[in-house]
């Protein structure tokens, strides 16, 4: 294992898992670069989730919608026993194991949890169920879901997001343009991605600073791009982009990919 990947150089665009991906890719040999592609707005700094919270509480609501573990339990727990006891009533849809954790770890019970933990399965299954006159809460974290909060307004639904962590431009900038210099350069043999806020604002960046074209041509060309899971690939597959996802979406897992799959190439 040591040095399996001796020799490859490695990526790294995660902001909150960046020493834990880049030290377990360390021990296996890689060379390892930093870029974090994203930044997260604490709680405590986030006006915007406050008011969204205010909100919520302004009325009662039929559904709740976790999106994410880490999200939905920063919020719950930023906000108090004032929010568990309005959100009891209400139907929750969690989509995915964390994020039903996160709901039973606050004390509340899940209706249903999304198998796939992709975000159409969840719309699917409130759209079956009917939101017509329904007041449905959307806990969303990077990603605004705009299609999502659409569909179910179309649907006759009263959307309230809930936007928790907050993402931003990275706190060093230069680091992450160095990154995608490198990988232009052909100098980088794999990219995992840890979160999808990140893949988008990687590829973001590029465009931003006119090397959007380049990049991408060298994603298809030189890079392994792996993915935690099917959340984070979906910027990358919107993209036209080849990429691959391991079966179980966990850190270990991704980095088990980029060990079996790098050598092969």
């Amino acid at each position: 294992m040591q040095d399996v990947l001796s020799g490859f150089t490695i990526g790294i665009t995660a902001e909150r898992k960046a020493e834990e991906l880049g030290n377990l890719l360390a021990r296996r040999g890689a060379r390892v670069l930093f870029g974090a592609a994203m930044h997260t707005v604490p709680l405590p700094d986030d006006g915007e989730l406050a008011a969204a919270t205010e909100a919520v509480l302004s009325a009662p609501v039929d559904f709740v919608v976790a999106i994410t573990g880490m999200g939905f339990k920063g919020w719950v727990e930023s906000s108090g026993e004032e929010l568990v006891r309005h959100l009891s009533g209400a139907r929750i849809v969690a989509r995915g194991a964390k994020a039903k954790g996160a709901v039973r770890g606050a004390g509340l019970r899940e209706e249903w949890t999304s198998p796939t933990e992709e975000s159409a399965e969840i719309l699917s299954y409130l759209l079956e169920r009917g939101v017509a006159g329904k007041r449905v809460v959307l806990q969303v974290h990077g990603d605004p879901m705009l299609e999502f909060r659409r569909r179910l307004s179309e649907a006759g639904g009263e959307v309230v997001p809930v936007t928790v962590y907050r993402w931003t431009d990275p706190v060093d900038l230069d680091a992450l343009d160095r990154l995608i210099d490198a990988v232009i350069a052909g100098e980088v043999d794999a990219l995992p991605f840890t979160s999808a806020p990140a893949a988008t604002n990687f590829l973001a960046r590029a465009d931003r600073t006119d090397r959007g074209e380049a990049l991408r041509k060298a994603l298809r060309d030189n890079v392994l791009i792996a993915c935690v899971g099917p959340v984070t690939a979906a910027p990358i597959a919107g993209a036209g982009l080849p990429h691959e996802i391991p079966d179980r979406a966990r850190t270990a897992a991704l980095v088990k990919l980029v060990e079996e799959r790098l050598p092969q190439r």
